[in-house]
């Protein structure tokens, strides 16, 4: 990786000029699907860096697209593309092309962790250390004060002040100090990133207990699988058995037996019965299919 990376250097730093750069990198080609996977796999199993340089510069685009999205951070946007280009090669050293997904499915979840590391470690409010409790604190504070309706302005009410210490088992002085952090200085956690207000500061902060970019697109991609084995297995059952089914199994909160009873004009014991024929020939249906892509072993 470390010799893609010297060959891209110099095609993967925006910093001699940001529309250059853009101009620039539009020059490189799109890979079509078969052309990707020859090329991650040329990279896999060869370490072929010619293979690696055209996945990475392919994907350029990407990088900058995403980019894009967190400008009005404080940060130069040249200096966001450029680390998000280093979680792009990244992305394309870790790539298993055999697992059917597109690079840039898997690539956008590298780039955008890259940026966000980024942006954190450029903001000093979060560089201070924390407690696990001032932690607790710290994402949870702008909650529990909506909860409370605690929308002055400055210092909080003593009694606010109180009831968010017990309900976050924090001392009160913690309290006071964290929200004059969160509420001067650099800027506040809760400023609107975009126009539209949707999304704050607070929403981007690192989550201690979250799993690896590997293992959210795994099970993004595992879920998606499941959700069109579900679909497809779902067409193969009647009317009645879809609905009883989807009704007792696939809602939060199941219709009872006696209701459907009552819907269709059966006993319950009849019902239970098509509930059970219905599920298994959902089993079989997407076993069979299963099997049939290679997703399972026989």
């Amino acid at each position: 990786m470390d010799i893609m990376a010297a060959n891209a250097l110099a095609l993967m730093s925006p910093e001699g000029g940001l529309s250059r750069y853009l101009t620039e990198i539009r020059k490189f080609p799109m890979l079509a699907k078969d052309e990707e996977f020859m090329l991650a796999k040329a990279w896999r199993e060869h370490e072929d860096s010619e293979a690696a340089h055209k996945l990475v510069t392919s994907h350029l685009r990407l990088v900058a697209k995403i980019a894009m999205g967190y400008r009005g951070y404080g940060l130069p946007i040249g200096e966001v593309i450029s680390e998000g280009n280093v979680g792009l090669m990244q992305a394309v050293k870790k790539f298993e092309p055999d697992k059917g997904f597109r690079l840039a499915t898997y690539a956008m979840w590298w780039i955008r962790a890259s940026i966000q590391e980024y942006i954190l470690r450029s903001w000093s409010l979060v560089k201070m250390g924390t407690t696990a409790a001032q932690k607790k604190l710290f994402f949870n504070l702008r909650k529990a004060k909506s909860q409370i309706s605690a929308f002055e302005e400055g210092d909080l009410l003593p009694e606010h002040v109180s009831q968010i210490a017990t309900k976050l088992g924090v001392q009160e002085d913690e309290v006071i100090s964290m929200n004059r952090r969160l509420s001067g200085g650099d800027a506040s956690l809760n400023a609107p990133m975009r126009a539209d207000g949707e999304s704050e500061w607070q929403d981007w902060l690192a989550d201690d207990n979250a799993v690896s970019q590997e293992e959210i697109v795994a099970e993004n991609e595992e879920k998606t699988l499941r959700m069109g084995l579900l679909e497809e297995a779902m067409a193969e059952l009647t009317d009645r058995e879809k609905h009883i089914l989807t009704e007792r199994r696939l809602k939060d909160s199941p219709t009872t037996l006696e209701d459907l009873a009552a819907e269709y004009g059966v006993s319950r014991e009849r019902v239970r019965q098509i509930e059970v024929r219905a599920f298994e020939k959902l089993q079989k249906s997407m076993r069979a299919a299963a099997l049939e892509r290679n997703l399972v072993e026989a």
